[in-house]
């Protein structure tokens, strides 16, 4: 099992519903999410900063871990 680290930044949605939904999306484009948190909200620019772990994805790369943003 290859786990890989992500940072993705995730526009605001209008609910608490449709921003899980669209991380899910998005993190699911890289691997089977293990686990996801969001770790910081820009209100100006209306972003949200994800951090997660995510199992196998589209690149393998040596030692099992990549730190990569989105």
């Amino acid at each position: 099992m290859t786990t890989h680290f992500i940072t993705a930044e995730i526009d605001l949605q209008e609910s608490p519903t449709q921003l899980h939904q669209e991380i899910e999306a998005q993190l699911q484009e890289q691997g089977e999410p293990l686990r996801w948190a969001v770790t910081a909200v820009d209100t100006q620019q209306q972003k949200a900063q994800v951090e997660a772990i995510v199992i196998g994805g589209r690149r393998q790369e040596a030692g099992g871990r990549r730190e990569e943003r989105l």
